[in-house]
Formats: structure tokens, sequence, C-alpha cells
């Protein structure tokens, strides 16, 4: 077995042209990701709402527990068609990214897109206290972040992104008709996710392993920065 095992991290991996290493099996990240999400809305239901008000995020929230930037992400209303859309959206379109771009990226990718919906939310509220107080929930933010990576990974490999453009625009227009939908959160996940699934998506592949890592630092950076400047211009920090 030692042999077997051995021999095994001799041979060169498999990788996509994006630089992902090709796995066999099950997309592991995106069912943690869902099996997280669904756990939670479990508790969010049994706990009378003292789950969500534990982790969910507001601009203001965020200014004191910076996690509640992420943590939301991983929360939904009680409505059982909010998590349904999300996860569905996320079945759809993770196990793709995740095979094209790997797993420690696609995390990268993820994480970042939801944290990104929650600046959005801060940089695109107006600070006023009923603005800044109400909560907001949902893996949106993170769930347009893949919808903005998948545009240049089907340009990269010479697929039309139309009916994506298309859906993005939809889910954009809806909450100007549909009261109570963070389309903040659903901009800044998105400006995220485009940033990086490009720069995954270009990267010359003698560079694309410092690119995995480079940008999504440098992203967090950006989205610390931004997060900085907003709260001391309004004098809480």
């Amino acid at each position: 077995m030692d042999c077997v095992a051995q021999a095994a991290r001799q041979m060169p991996a498999t990788r996509t042209i994006f630089g992902g290493t090709v796995r066999g099996g099950r997309p592991v990240v995106t069912l943690t990701i869902i099996g997280i999400c669904v756990v939670s809305w479990v508790l969010q239901l049994v706990t009378a709402g003292l789950w969500t008000s534990q982790w969910a995020y507001s601009p203001y929230a965020g200014s004191v527990e910076p996690w509640r930037f992420l943590t939301a992400a991983f929360l939904h209303s009680t409505s059982i068609m909010h998590i349904l859309f999300n996860m569905y959206a996320l079945w759809l379109l993770g196990p793709f990214l995740e095979q094209a771009f790997g797993r420690a990226r696609f995390v990268a990718l993820y994480v970042l897109a939801a944290v990104g919906g929650s600046v959005g939310v801060l940089l695109l509220t107006p600070p006023t206290y009923e603005g800044w107080t109400t909560e907001v929930v949902g893996a949106s933010g993170a769930v347009f972040g893949l919808f903005g990576a998948i545009i240049p990974v089907l340009r990269r490999t010479g697929r039309s992104a139309t009916q994506i453009v298309v859906l993005i625009a939809i889910n954009m227009a809806i909450p100007f008709f549909v009261p109570g939908i963070a389309w903040e959160a659903h901009v800044g996940g998105l400006v995220v996710g485009l940033a990086i699934g490009a720069a995954y998506a270009w990267a010359p592949r003698e560079r694309q392993r410092l690119v995995g890592w480079a940008v999504p630092a440098l992203v967090g950076v950006v989205l610390v920065a931004a997060t900085v400047w907003k709260y001391t211009s309004i004098g809480l920090l």
C-alpha cells in the first residue's frame, strides 16, 4: 500500500486549462457548503431566530463583529424558497467551477464573493438607522459571485455566456419589483466573482499558481480597505 501511495504522489496531476486538479467523485466543497447552509437553516428554525441574530449581518453589526460579513452567507430567511433557490443555483454552478478551478481556489472564490456581498451592502446602503441595522442573510452574494466567475470561464473555452448574462440581468431586476431583497449584496458578489473568475480564467499556465493565491489576496485587501474607508468616513472607526 505504501508503494502505491508513493507512486501516486509521484505521478503528475492532470489539470484543467484553468489549473485545477482533475478529480473524480463528488464535488466535496460544493456539497459541504450546501450541508452547512442546510444545517444552519434548521438551527434558525429550531432556535426561534436566536441562531440568526447571532450570525446575521448588518452594516452596523459588522463594525463591531466583522465575522458577520461572512457568516451571514450561511443563513437564510425562514421561507424555504430562499434557501432552495440559492442551493439549487449553487448546485448548478458549484461542481463545474470547483472542477475547473480546483478546490482551494473555488473556496477562495466563494468566501470572497460572500464577503463581497456584505461589503456591497455596506457601500451601497445609505447610512441611516433603518438601513444600517436591518439584518441581511443569504448566500445570494456568493452565488452571484459564481455567476460572475462563470462568464470569463465560458468565454475562455469559446462558449457563449449570453444565457448567464440574461439570467443575471433578470435577477438584478427582481429586487426592484419584490421588496426585501438585498440587491446590493448581489452587486458586491458579482463584481468580486467577475474579477477573480477573469484572473483564474486568463492567467498564463506558467503563472496559474501565483495568480491562484495572489489575486484572492489582493481582492481581500481591497475589500478590507473599502470597509475601513466606509466605516472611517462615518465615524465608526
